[in-house]
């Protein structure tokens, strides 16, 4: 593993949903609180940003290579970055503005699966308190549009994570420290038999999630200063330490998949903090996976 290195000062004050473009050869990530979706280019080291009217949550590839599928306030629109065409898909969150979605990734069976939570997030961008521990839920999103809510009584929905071999999935709730397992069915993208699967670690609390090629399990830990690897059996596999304490969400990239981005948060941070928010990097000894797909075409 190499040393943690910063690519890019954002200043974000809620960097999340990172998502590694292989036919861009470019990483996306949004500031939630800011309303800004980034992309960065690590062959020119350019980064570029787009403004959004709601608050841009999380990003999905889709399987139009021109077009990015974006979890904003309560729905899902199809965006495209080279003309920043945007098209409402998909309406989740019934109870926005009072709760918004939150994290989000595709799953191996081409749905898109999004969290919600209490909207802590106001229409100036300013932070807002959480009250409400259970007023999010889980969705999948089919491609033709349609929604499922799959588990509701969730306080932040964070961590959409799938093992290597497409029988896990791995879903937190941050409020209550615990990252929980279901079975997974690749067939029919639906899931099953949930259990707890890392819980009450001591360092931080469970943000955003991604797996690599042996199924470690790489966690933010958002007030923790650290990325924390789990094992297939839920064991500590290693610990990254990173410069700031609120470490949002993570991805592998790179032309080898072996570049870890970490996206991170510069609100809520101690003092001294100068580079919270913004974009690192480490090499990993272990490869990640391509990223999943979500299946709209037709």
């Amino acid at each position: 593993m190499g040393e943690v290195e910063c690519l890019v000062p954002a200043g974000d004050w809620t960097g999340e949903g990172a998502v590694w473009h292989e036919g861009e050869q470019a990483l996306y990530w949004v500031d939630i609180s800011r309303f800004l979706v980034h992309r960065y280019d690590p062959a020119s080291r350019a980064t570029w940003s787009w403004l959004f009217s709601e608050p841009p949550t999380a990003l999905a590839l889709t399987d139009r290579l021109d077009t990015i599928a974006v979890a904003l306030g309560g729905r899902i629109v199809l965006w495209q970055p080279r003309t920043d065409a945007r098209a409402d898909f998909a309406f989740l969150e019934d109870n926005w503005p009072k709760v918004r979605l939150n994290d989000g990734r595709a799953d191996p069976a081409g749905n898109l699966w999004v969290g919600s939570m209490q909207n802590n997030v106001a229409g100036d961008g300013s932070d807002r308190p959480i009250t409400d521990r259970a007023a999010g839920r889980l969705f999948r999103v089919a491609p033709d549009g349609g929604v499922t809510v799959v588990k509701s009584g969730i306080g932040i929905a964070n961590t959409f994570a799938w093992s290597p071999d497409r029988t896990r999935f791995y879903f937190a709730d941050t409020l209550t420290n615990v990252i929980a397992v279901f079975d997974y069915d690749a067939a029919t993208g639906t899931v099953s038999n949930e259990r707890p699967f890392f819980a009450g670690y001591g360092r931080g609390l469970p943000d955003g999630s991604v797996t690599d090629a042996e199924g470690t399990l790489w966690n933010a830990r958002y007030g923790g200063a650290c990325v924390v690897g789990v094992s297939p059996d839920g064991e500590v596999a290693g610990v990254i330490a990173m410069p700031c304490d609120n470490v949002t969400t993570c991805t592998f990239g790179g032309s080898d998949l072996r570049t870890l981005f970490i996206t991170t948060a510069h609100g809520g941070s101690s003092p001294g903090s100068r580079l919270a928010g913004s974009l690192y990097a480490v090499e990993m000894d272990v490869p990640g996976m391509p990223e999943n797909r979500f299946r709209i075409g037709g």
